[in-house]
């Protein structure tokens, strides 16, 4: 038997241990916020690749935003060195999950099979993947044991509240070097005959109207802040989002609605704080003082970063000029420009051919709506060598009920697997 059809029987026969680590991984609830068994699951993978043969390190991202001794912030990268000397493939997944929210049917941390389906919070974005990325690299060392090169594999924190303690720290440690590592394959779910070349660019500020408190019975005696920023909502409703809807990308961002500039109101609140939950007392009659939203606006590789702020501003701005006592502050909260790899990069073009080969179609060039870990090993790591694949609906991120399908993940598997046999195998085919 050759190299390449031990490398297949080795895929078709892995189909219970992708179930079984999948499983695994969604029932370690790695919340965050806050930043929940973070730990533990860097404890499950560092188990897992040792005893595959790979050199592990659990990395804490020390005074990274979110790291205390409640929530550390631990991070894992697993090494292993082939035959000779070579190239570095590095498979990066996040470990940390988005709350789960209501509406769901099935037990979030439960990693129920149903219909060739596994269910839970994480399964799709992108335990679904890192399982993926572990059982490709598997699979590749048993059917090559005399590759070149090196594969790392590595589970980072907090890329869903921006990944600064995760791969932007590693990436500051030299982590992600291209001195150390060639190739960068991120497993986010964005459907497995896609390669991800980049992300469109985030802003994300507060702003808060200011008012005087008053008796709620005499509202004409105080300003209400509630009501200055629905004269911000509206001024945005009026002037900002029909412009932004105009704007269009030429960067093949997925789904097609993101092709345009977007910005959400992420949350709203003005006045009295609300009660806790198990709190009966009635509210108190007061005329907000301060009102408070917090904007996420994604914008274009098109649009500059200073306009996009100074779009907010103008309007902020004008409503001092025309609405009487209008008073607003605004505070960024973070930013990330957008990201973008050549599709005709190394990694861009294996795993687009490795796509074409086991579907049977050309891959698809894409860009995600939503930023990845792709911006740290940009900007920071200065590593242009990267891109997003991996098993599972992008629709379905965030959403309840999250599931990821086997047989979607199997085909990463292979696209993965054949990925690394031309990057590191090249001659043992």
């Amino acid at each position: 038997m050759n190299n390449l059809a031990h490398l297949h029987r080795q895929i078709a026969n892995s189909r219970d241990a992708l179930i079984a680590l999948t499983q695994d991984l969604i029932r370690i609830p790695t919340l965050n916020p806050p930043g929940e068994n973070y730990h533990a699951i860097c404890d499950y993978l560092d188990q897992r690749l040792s005893n595959s043969g790979f050199d592990t390190e659990l990395v804490r991202a020390v005074g990274a935003p979110g790291d205390c001794e409640k929530y550390p912030r631990w991070n894992i990268v697993a090494r292993r060195d082939g035959a000779r000397p070579g190239e570095c493939v590095h498979f990066n997944s996040h470990t940390d999950v988005v709350d789960v929210g209501l509406g769901w049917t099935r037990d979030p941390f439960g990693g129920e099979l149903c219909d060739g389906k596994i269910y839970g919070r994480g399964a799709c974005d992108m335990k679904g993947g890192l399982a993926a990325s572990i059982i490709a690299a598997e699979c590749f060392i048993a059917a090559f044991p005399y590759y070149q090169g090196a594969i790392e594999i590595s589970g980072t924190a907090d890329e869903e509240s921006g990944g600064y303690g995760g791969v932007a720290y590693l990436a500051k440690q030299g982590y992600f070097n291209p001195d150390r590592v060639q190739h960068v394959i991120i497993p986010e779910p964005l459907n497995k005959d896609r390669v991800c070349l980049g992300h469109r660019g985030g802003w994300w500020a507060e702003i808060e109207t200011f008012g005087e408190i008053a008796h709620g019975s005499m509202p004409f005696l105080g300003d209400c802040a509630v009501r200055h920023m629905g004269a911000v909502i509206n001024a945005f409703e009026t002037t900002l989002f029909p412009v932004m809807a105009k704007r269009r990308t030429d960067m093949p961002v997925v789904p097609e609605g993101a092709r345009h500039s977007t910005m959400n109101i992420n949350s709203i609140h003005g006045g009295q704080a609300e009660n806790l939950a198990d709190s009966t007392a009635l509210p108190s009659h007061c005329v907000p003082d301060s009102c408070r939203i917090v904007i996420d606006r994604r914008f274009l590789v098109e649009e500059p970063l200073d306009q996009v702020r100074g779009e907010v501003r103008s309007i902020l701005d004008t409503l001092t000029t025309t609405r009487p006592d209008f008073e607003y502050d605004l505070r960024e909260l973070n930013h990330v420009l957008p990201s973008m790899t050549d599709r005709e990069a190394p990694v861009a073009r294996t795993v687009a051919g490795a796509i074409e080969q086991v579907l049977g179609k050309p891959a698809q060039f894409v860009a995600s709506p939503g930023t990845y870990d792709q911006k740290h090993i940009d900007r920071i790591g200065k590593l242009k060598n990267c891109i997003a694949y991996g098993p599972g609906i992008l629709e379905l991120a965030h959403k309840p009920d999250e599931w990821i399908g086997v047989d979607d993940m199997m085909d990463s598997v292979t696209v993965m697997a054949l990925s690394l046999v031309a990057l590191l195998a090249p001659d043992q085919t």
